[in-house]
């Protein structure tokens, strides 16, 4: 079989698991131990940060506005970072090794983050996250795009599935990250060296499986044959000018400044933007002018650009505006969420409720990671036999995780009382995405497949309901108060909704930015719309942070209801541009 072939779409539908390709779920399960790991820490980050310095298990005792502003930084770098992770794929090594790359840097911050004998091994381990990250993200939804170009029926519900695989490692890493980390008889550095050992089995295993691509994601080489097949008005160049390049080099530089001074200047004394420009803070007119340059770069871009491809790229843009604000709400689950999981919820359980609460535990744990090992089963009886390393490799790194689900689940029945880890909470997100993602993605996938700003008006709008369930359970909490026991009831239906909001925007979102672009734009646009998600958790950051100050001026109540308006009336606006967009998609669906 030549290249060509091998590269072939069509191929790779000749061996299908579940009706997709096998590669899709290699994709899968590399992508699930990357989000075990990123989720594994996350959710152990703000409570790590702001636990007492003193007791069974200390922390660092910061402030909540710190932590949250560092949490922030992290998030949204985290998500700025693939911008240039895919452009030196695109030009340089290839989306493979950009994926090797990028794990290997995750798996040493992680490492590094378990060491808690000095701050700087703190910082650093972040750094290398946040760097690795850069390289692994956009990379691999650039080859699912790839893999699916002659098939774009089939991208909404490949993109759901390969969701599925996010949230698989989420749930499972906030899961058992969390409970070691929590854990007085272990403590943070477990929990944080869990999630490095994880993402070096994710790295090993793409590593030794990655030929199953064909020659898909190798090092990039100029193939005049492609550019001359592309659509000939969609694939005039518009290389950048050195002024383009000299503007995008100030805006990060001003940008990336901005992000780091956040934290640094509330932990530290050290502040890059310590003056003022009349009342304005230095920090927020700093910002404003990488705003302004940022917006005029893009107007001039686009300008630039053949009239349909110019409509496509405006569409996306308007896209990624939402999702700025549905990532400025929904993260919130990392921080001021986490914050009243662990404050202000009863979580304390005896008698019936332990025993109620030890049940819902043992089957949201086991019947998704039952399911979880029947793919991999029927990924086994694909590929077993060409790629026997990467799948002993994927099978030892279940097996681990069985056995800590099993020692997990043996401690909470043998105790007579059960306090629910904070972190806890944060795996229903995941849990309720592995229980309806298949049913989104046939409805994606049906004659009843709502147009792109439908899906993103209802996303916005039952993120907002989300919010709405916090807040009234939120209205017994007095003003200004510490700490308070509300019913969990409300953090369960707050994750159900935002859930399903995330399952109308995100997957769908990365699917019509690759349906929209050419082929040679893909990792680029992608690296436009984590731009996009990094200004939505940095805002998250910064709001979360305002927690503690909105709750003593005015009501915890009033705190989540600004995530419940915002959001709701986003959606009813994007739905409003209905006829606009479908026009700027030019028949795109």
């Amino acid at each position: 079989m030549n290249a060509q072939n091998l590269d072939s779409p069509n191929n790779f539908f000749e061996s299908k698991v579940l009706g997709h390709p096998a590669g899709l779920f290699v994709l899968f399960f590399t992508e699930m131990w990357e989000r075990f790991s990123y989720y594994g820490m996350r959710a152990l980050l703000v409570l790590f940060l702001t636990s007492s310095i003193i007791g069974d298990n200390p922390g660092w005792g910061w402030p909540r506005a710190h932590a949250l502003a560092i949490y922030g930084s992290y998030t949204g770098l985290a998500y700025l970072t693939p911008i240039l992770g895919g452009y030196i794929a695109d030009r340089i090594i290839g989306y493979r090794w950009a994926v090797v790359v990028g794990a290997l840097l995750m798996t040493l911050g992680h490492l590094s983050m378990a060491i808690e004998v000095d701050h700087i091994f703190m910082y650093l381990g972040l750094c290398l996250l946040v760097l690795g990250n850069g390289f692994f993200k956009p990379n691999m939804t650039s080859i699912i795009a790839q893999m699916y170009k002659q098939h774009p029926e089939k991208k909404d519900g490949a993109y759901t599935i390969f969701y599925m695989g996010v949230n698989s490692g989420a749930f499972l890493g906030m899961l058992l990250c969390g409970y070691i980390g929590e854990s007085k008889d272990w403590g943070w550095a477990y929990g944080f060296g869990l999630a490095g050992i994880f993402m070096f089995i994710g790295m090993l295993q793409f590593y030794f499986t990655q030929n199953i691509f064909g020659n898909i994601g190798l090092k990039p080489v100029k193939n005049k044959e492609e550019e001359v097949s592309d659509n000939l008005e969609e694939s005039t160049r518009n290389p950048f000018s050195k002024f383009d390049l000299v503007l995008i080099g100030l805006i990060s530089v001003i940008g990336l400044s901005w992000i780091i001074n956040d934290p640094v200047s509330k932990i530290t004394s050290m502040n890059l933007f310590d003056f003022k420009i009349g009342s304005m803070e230095g920090s927020n007119f700093m910002i404003m002018v990488a705003l302004v340059l940022f917006l005029f770069i893009l107007i001039k871009r686009i300008s630039q650009y053949t009239p349909v491809l110019r409509d496509k790229m405006i569409a996306v843009i308007v896209l990624a505006f939402i999702t700025i604000f549905f990532w400025a709400s929904f993260e919130q689950a990392g921080g001021s969420m986490t914050i009243f999981a662990k404050d202000y919820t009863q979580r304390l359980l005896t008698g019936d409720s332990k025993v109620i609460f030890n049940i819902v535990n043992t089957l949201i744990t086991v019947v998704p990671l039952v399911i979880i090992s029947y793919v991999l089963l029927k990924l086994f009886a694909k590929t077993f036999g060409k790629y026997s390393i990467g799948n002993i490799i994927l099978a030892c790194g279940f097996i681990i995780i069985w056995v800590i689900v099993i020692y997990m689940l043996k401690n909470q029945y043998s105790e007579v009382k059960s306090e629910v880890p904070a972190t806890w909470f944060g795996i229903l997100n995941s849990l309720f995405i592995i229980s309806c993602a298949p049913l989104v993605s046939k409805i994606w996938e049906s004659k009843y497949n709502p147009s792109a700003t439908y899906k993103n008006g209802f996303g916005m709008i039952l993120l907002g309901i989300g919010f709405a369930a916090l807040a009234y359970g939120a209205s017994t909490i007095p003003q200004g108060a510490a700490v308070a026991s509300v019913s969990m009831v409300w953090l369960v239906l707050a994750y159900f909704f935002h859930t399903m909001g995330e399952l109308f925007i995100s997957p769908v979102g990365l699917s019509y930015v690759s349906k929209l672009v050419p082929g040679r734009m893909i990792a680029i646009m992608f690296g436009i719309w984590y731009l996009a998600i990094a200004i939505g958790n940095k805002i998250a950051g910064t709001m979360g942070g305002m927690i503690d100050e909105i709750t003593s001026k005015y009501s915890m109540t009033t705190f989540f209801l600004i995530f419940t308006f915002i959001p709701i009336g986003l959606g009813l606006f994007i739905m409003m541009l209905t006829p606009v967009l479908k026009k700027l998609m030019h028949g795109v669906k």
